[in-house]
């Protein structure tokens, strides 16, 4: 599969975009789309809108290509125009909402309070008996299935937008938390809590299902 391959520098890559190379354009196109719909889809309404976003945004790219001066990297690139291109559909739709401040669902603690011993007990504030996180010792099988990566996708489709947007800059599409503030127009304070947030939520996601993992593996050859 295309996508599965190692992209080329962006000097050859961006090359061979000006030079219209179809192989080179489709192998970048499968490479990145999966992340730009779920980026996309932090934007707007409905999946057509973000599908349709994305579609836009390659557009734009193959008629912007030959003025791109690699002031950043060419991802980068590609991923503002998706923003902006996204974030003018989300206006439309009424759907976008300023990064600047944190919405309800985003606000509370980000691990159940009950996990730690009460105010008045012995080392308050600390976790409590048999409420510990659990190693993470995925059985082998359930990595190989990639049962790992679906919950993972299932728990990022379940986050709040905003909070999705920022954990997918910055964990599954790699960026750095300067370029994050820079592509969202968000403060470092705000990104970090909004990754914070994010992370937490899916940490929580993975523990109950490496706990259920151990559970059934546990169970093997019982009666």
């Amino acid at each position: 599969m295309a996508g599965a391959r190692e992209l080329p520098p962006d000097e050859v890559l961006v090359q061979r975009l000006r030079d219209g190379d179809e192989q080179t354009f489709t192998q970048v196109l499968d490479t990145w789309s999966s992340g730009m719909l779920r980026l996309a889809m932090s934007f707007v309404s409905t999946k057509a809108s973000a599908e349709e976003a994305v579609q836009d945004t390659w557009l734009a790219v193959i008629k912007g290509i030959s003025d791109f001066e690699g002031r950043s990297s060419l991802k980068t690139w590609v991923y503002r125009i998706l923003v902006n291109t996204a974030k003018a559909r989300g206006t439309k739709e009424s759907r976008t909402v300023p990064f600047a401040s944190l919405l309800p669902e985003e606000e509370g603690p980000t691990v159940d309070t009950s996990r730690f011993r009460a105010s008045g007990e012995q080392y308050a504030g600390h976790w409590a008996v048999g409420q510990e996180p659990r190693p993470w010792h995925v059985p082998e099988d359930y990595v190989l299935r990639g049962e790992v990566r679906e919950v993972i996708a299932e728990a990022l489709d379940e986050l709040p937008p905003r909070l999705r947007t920022v954990v997918t800059l910055r964990d599954v599409a790699g960026y750095g938390s300067e370029e994050v503030c820079s592509l969202l127009e968000i403060s470092p304070g705000n990104q970090r809590v909004l990754l914070h947030r994010a992370r937490a939520f899916l940490r929580r996601k993975l523990e109950e299902y490496v706990s259920g993992a151990h559970d059934v593996a546990g169970g093997r050859g019982r009666p």
